[in-house]
């Protein structure tokens, strides 16, 4: 069932956005939309990261900060990025490696040649 409180953030998909693009884009919003925010969080999530940011910005925009247009680079999951999957590729993946030389579960080690105990 869907929250009726979280249709009415001042930011779409709120609980989803990662704390990089949260911090980008709460500079756009005002004291009020802040404390919305800031009062949301600490009843549903209570993320030390996300309220100390909230905070942070409330105290900014109290000591006379304006709200600005935040940055338009940041990620917005709401919008649908249309990219899915893994960003691995041939190219990005590490060089294949050989097994230790004590072996692994489903291949033996190596004898090491003739040992003598004396």
């Amino acid at each position: 069932m869907a929250d009726p409180a979280r249709e009415t953030l001042p930011l779409p998909d709120y609980d989803h956005l990662p704390i990089g693009s949260l911090e980008s884009r709460v500079r756009a919003l005002s004291a009020d939309e802040v404390e919305e925010l800031l009062a949301y969080e600490r009843s549903h999530g209570g993320r030390l990261p996300v309220t100390e940011l909230l905070t942070a910005r409330l105290e900014q925009l109290h000591a006379g900060a304006e709200p600005t247009s935040g940055d338009p680079e940041a990620l917005r999951p709401e919008q649908g990025a249309g990219r899915t999957g893994s960003p691995v590729s041939p190219a990005t993946s590490p060089q294949p490696f050989s097994p230790p030389p004590h072996g692994t579960p489903d291949q033996r080690g190596k004898p090491k040649g003739d040992r003598t105990e004396g």
